[in-house]
């Protein structure tokens, strides 16, 4: 006697019922909305996990896709049937990816708030930072000022260039795990931001923004949580795209932010100053001592308000932890239940195939009598234990030595060559934007010559707000569909030279005539091809570096080190292209430093046709 795996849907369209002839045992199938195994009928939580079904051969031959019937009753009935709908399964996993359809759009969540919070603090610090650093000292030059800022912003990504590595080895570890490390990373960013908010030096300043990249090495986790929660490759192009999109979302918010609360009592009078309701006879006091604490206070609120999404709403990644008690979280589903009284919806099932015990864990019920059975897998009421060939990740390592083959490496150096070229363009591009115009009496085109634009302060933001406005809607809408036609490596390879394209251009913006009209679309065109470039190779870096990793084992460590090598390129572009900007705005040859970077990206391109794109070590798994 053949058995059926059912799969059943109650969403006004009746229910459908998958057949497979071939098999002798069906394989279970799992109710991914109630987290009940699936039957015919509604079960409880205690019920055992089954999924099969038995129904006669003569059942299984009548409802056959291969055999059309002969006599007219049965005729009649196979029109009429509703039960049987052989591609059903087939067809809903070939169904178009979306937005909508991503899985586990909770948990992306969590990590989507977390990481926007860290961008919306950082560029809300840049706002401000030169009036910050002249409050220290007014002695002190511009071009001092200048200096010191340079520090300061190269500073966070050198202190993460040293510890990333290391934070993505705790990551792997079964005593620390995914976790914990971001919320240590989290809570290192809160305190860092009130720190730089009170210091009065330059000195404390710079202490707390290296304590900030040293404790922080949340980027590379979160892309190896990612990894761990979506683990289809049809879904990746999307999810790793969230962490570019916040970052892109804080850069435009971030330094509004900064700015509207930076020297709240000069900016705001009437509400912070003497003689008003909140300042009293002088005015509120703390403000006057420190200027510049209340956008790092409003920073800090919003990271510790990331924090505690991830206490209560993050599931531990890790597959050694993943039965670990998490107090955390039990609080958040608490809170869920009986606070805002979330409605279930009993109606629907949905059913997929149980692969593993990893499976069935990850869909028990959200009960407090599940809960306990999920963490004693070996009580008598609890389901069976679900075998898996495949060994525990968590249980499995490989040398160190071997970890590095040619694919990693060869990925790792494409990785920092790209951080490297586009953070100085981010640096050098708000640089040469402002620089004065110059008139080239003694240029040599097209080789020698010198200047910048000249913009304003307010032309340079809408600059940056022509960034994010292209920037975003390609991430949100193109970049998805471009990458599920070409591929994460070929979408990469082919729109990675328009980064080149754009940094021929730049220093010949200088030459153009100081006229709007043919200024800006000139303008608009040169920065789209930077960012349309950069919207394309940024998340297909992260794909690459992480299905590179030779198994799933080293996945976290991985993750840090390519955080390392990025936070490095981070440190020396923007200060080797400053230094190299201003050699060439003196030495009239202004395109010198924009040319480099161009080499930067060519060699960049040219190691993209070394590499290939991996499995994330799922291979080595599941050849033992």
């Amino acid at each position: 006697m053949s058995s059926l795996a059912a799969v059943r849907h109650e969403n006004n369209h009746g229910p459908r019922c998958s057949v497979d002839s071939q098999s002798e045992v069906a394989e279970p199938l799992i109710d991914r909305t109630n987290n009940n195994p699936s039957s015919l009928k509604r079960s409880s939580p205690s019920d055992s996990v089954s999924g099969s079904f038995m129904k006669s051969d003569e059942n299984l031959r009548r409802h056959s896709p291969s055999r059309r019937p002969s006599d007219p009753e049965e005729e009649a009935e196979w029109s009429g049937s509703e039960d049987v709908e052989p591609t059903t399964i087939e067809s809903k996993r070939e169904a178009p990816v979306t937005w909508m359809s991503l899985p586990k759009k909770g948990q992306l969540a969590v990590l989507t708030i977390a990481r926007l919070s860290e961008p919306l603090a950082e560029r809300s610090f840049s706002a401000y930072l030169f009036y910050q650093l002249r409050s220290f000292d007014p002695s002190l030059s511009d071009k001092t000022i200048s200096g010191q800022g340079g520090m300061l912003t190269a500073s966070f990504a050198a202190a993460q260039f040293v510890t990333a590595v290391w934070w993505g080895r705790a990551a792997d570890s079964p005593r620390i795990g995914r976790k914990r490390v971001i919320l240590i990373g989290l809570v290192g960013t809160t305190i860092s931001c009130i720190g730089v908010g009170f210091s009065t030096s330059f000195a404390q300043a710079l202490f707390f923004r290296v304590c900030a990249g040293c404790l922080n090495g949340n980027v590379g986790v979160m892309r190896t949580m990612i990894s761990e929660i979506i683990q289809e490759k049809k879904y990746q192009s999307r999810a790793f795209l969230l962490l570019p999109m916040c970052f892109n979302v804080g850069v435009v918010i971030g330094p509004i932010l900064g700015g509207f609360l930076a020297d709240p009592r000069s900016s705001f009078p009437n509400v912070f100053g003497p003689g008003t309701y909140l300042g009293g006879k002088d005015g509120v006091g703390w403000m006057t001592s420190f200027p510049y604490a209340l956008p790092n206070i409003v920073s800090s609120v919003f990271i510790l308000s990331s924090a505690l999404c991830v206490i209560f709403g993050l599931d531990e990644t890790h597959t050694a932890l993943r039965g670990r008690p998490d107090y955390g979280r039990k609080l958040g589903r608490w809170i869920m239940r009986n606070i805002f009284r979330r409605r279930r919806d009993s109606d629907r099932y949905d059913y997929h195939q149980l692969r593993d015990q990893d499976d069935l864990q990850d869909a028990s019920p959200l009960t407090d009598q599940s809960e306990q059975l999920h963490h004693n897998p070996r009580s008598p009421t609890g389901p069976a234990p679900v075998s898996s060939s495949a060994p525990s990740p968590s249980k499995t390592s490989i040398p160190f030595r071997k970890i590095f083959n040619k694919n990693v490496v060869l990925t790792l150096i494409s990785h920092h060559l790209l951080a490297m070229h586009i953070s100085a363009f981010n640096a050098l591009i708000f640089l040469f934007l402002p620089a004065p115009r110059s008139d080239n009496k003694n240029s040599h085109l097209p080789l020698f010559f010198t200047g910048g634009l000249g913009l304003s302060s307010k032309n340079v933001g809408l600059a940056t707000a022509i960034i994010g406005v292209i920037g975003f809607p390609l991430q949100l809408l193109v970049y998805p569909w471009m990458n599920t036609k070409l591929g994460t490596l070929p979408s990469y390879r082919m729109f990675l030279p328009f980064s080149i394209l754009a940094y021929l251009s730049v220093p010949y913006l200088a030459l153009l005539p100081n006229e709007p009209l043919l200024m800006w679309p000139t303008l608009t065109v040169v920065l789209s091809l930077q960012v349309i470039s950069r919207t394309f190779s940024l998340p297909g870096t992260t794909l690459l570096v992480n299905n590179s990793t030779p198994h799933p084992s080293v996945l976290g460590m991985i993750h840090g080190l390519a955080q390392s090598v990025s936070s490095g390129a981070r440190t020396i572009g923007p200060t080797v292209g400053g230094w190299g900007l201003g050699l060439g705005l003196g030495g009239n040859f202004v395109a010198a430093v924009w040319w480099a970077m161009a080499c930067v990206a060519a060699v960049n391109w040219c190691l993209l046709w070394a590499i290939y794109e991996g499995d994330a070590g799922y291979s080595a798994v599941s050849a033992g």
